[in-house]
């Protein structure tokens, strides 16, 4: 569907909102609101949703991203934490947008806490300009909570966007990387101005679009694998060896366990991708079992 840019937000009214409900932009609620049309049907177009897709949309706003979604899904669940905004969101959908302002769902709750019993429906996309504070981990809640989530299409801090699709063995290879790689695969998808924003952020912005995959993981979940990754980058400068020896109960254990999964001792955390480490988590899971077997009961 070709997205009106007369229904969407400009400067004037973006400020003329916020001075309706006395709003001052907060740096932390992350509040930098997109004023300009055309990033936002970028942003739309970017996402691929189409009129099948039930979005889920976190920090909405004042509604600039909001009112191009609701003329591209088919629904839209947006997730507001601060009162005021969700308040007066429906009403400037209403305004702009008419009897399909129906599509709309507000959730005026923390993201990072909201559940699938929360939604109206289960999402299948999430499209967000998010609050850069929080980005990695509401998009990882989001797609632990959410199994029906297929895609996503969000606006991070630059570096976070380098973060989230760094591959093994390049230097903004870290712990998010992996962590979003378990649940698929992500890529930039292009950089946003940040004049385009009100107030103006002090940071660079870029765009990360994101594809749910399920391949098989070796039996293990994520919280063993999260527990490995999290072990490994902590101190990202050390052999497994030694970054993983707490994790494993000693370093002579997490050789063990490297060898058993399969993994060079000597590496670093940063050379492994998301398959390596969860052989490390399921290598460990196997000899707990066994260490643990002669204490069982005989059945």
């Amino acid at each position: 569907m070709t997205i009106a840019l007369d229904r969407l937000l400009g400067p004037g009214e973006i400020r003329r909102l916020a001075e309706s409900i006395g709003l001052r932009p907060t740096k932390t609620l992350g509040q930098n609101f997109v004023h300009d049309g055309n990033t936002v049907r970028r942003i739309v177009d970017a996402s691929g949703i189409t009129e099948y897709d039930d979005v889920l949309e976190v920090g909405p706003g004042l509604g600039s991203l909001t009112l191009a979604l609701l003329q591209a899904a088919g629904t839209v669940t947006a997730v507001e934490i601060d009162p005021r905004l969700a308040r007066l969101l429906p009403d400037t959908a209403r305004r702009h947008l008419g009897d399909r302002a129906a599509r709309l769902t507000m959730l005026p709750a923390d993201a990072l806490r909201i559940l699938p019993t929360d939604a109206p429906r289960p999402p299948t996309a999430v499209v967000a300009n998010l609050p850069y504070n929080v980005s990695v981990p509401v998009i990882l809640h989001l797609l632990a909570e959410f199994p029906s989530i297929d895609h996503m299409l969000v606006m991070v801090q630059t570096e976070v966007a380098d973060r989230l699709v760094a591959a093994p063995g390049s230097r903004t290879y870290g712990a998010p990387s992996v962590k979003l790689a378990w649940y698929g695969t992500a890529r930039r998808a292009g950089s946003v101005s940040r004049s385009i924003f009100w107030p103006v952020p002090g940071v660079d912005s870029a765009l990360v679009a994101f594809r749910r995959g399920a391949p098989a993981r070796g039996g293990v979940g994520a919280a063993d694998v999260f527990a490995v990754v999290d072990a490994a980058f902590a101190q990202r400068r050390k052999t497994l060896r030694s970054a993983l020896a707490r994790w494993a109960g000693s370093p002579a254990e997490a050789e063990k366990v490297c060898r058993a999964a399969g993994v060079d001792p000597a590496a670093r955390g940063e050379a492994l991708a998301v398959d390596a480490f969860a052989a490390l988590a399921a290598a460990r899971t196997t000899a707990l079992a066994a260490a643990d077997l002669p204490n069982r009961p005989v059945p």
